[in-house]
């Protein structure tokens, strides 16, 4: 991955043409979380990671197959990653090295959030609204 990359911008390029209505679908859920409902648990499919890293899935719908890895903390903060399809085929992400990168990548950057905030170099905002700290990762 270059350098400076946002791994959710790249999603949406990647995935934009062929499946617009399913990316137009993803944003306007993110609009609705952002300004009208937060990131309650039933936009996701949890438990996509290790237990407790919270690594996650919204979807636009919830039997679509494109997936968009996120790490959810409560209902507040959620750090948008990338992914990809899901082949109606196959069963696991781990069955397609596309979405185990993406996921395996959010699985790492949970891993650095929960280190930095043990040893203080980030922490929640007086809100709880946002991160406040060194936030460069990977």
């Amino acid at each position: 991955m270059e350098e400076g990359t946002i791994l959710f911008d790249r999603f949406i390029n990647e995935n934009s043409k062929l499946h617009e209505k399913e990316i137009r679908d993803i944003l306007q859920r993110i609009r609705a979380m952002a300004h009208r409902t937060g990131a309650q648990e039933h936009f996701f499919k949890l438990h996509e990671g290790k237990p407790g890293d919270g690594v996650c899935a919204l979807y636009d719908e919830p039997d679509a197959n494109l997936r968009l890895y996120c790490i959810r903390f409560g209902s507040a903060i959620v750090i948008i990653g990338g992914g990809g399809l899901k082949e109606k085929i196959i069963r696991e992400f781990q069955q397609n090295k596309k979405l185990t990168d993406e996921n395996y990548l959010l699985r790492e950057i949970s891993a650095e959030i929960t280190d930095k905030m043990k040893s203080g170099e980030i922490r929640f905002s007086d809100d709880e609204l946002e991160f406040i700290g060194n936030l460069d990762f990977i």
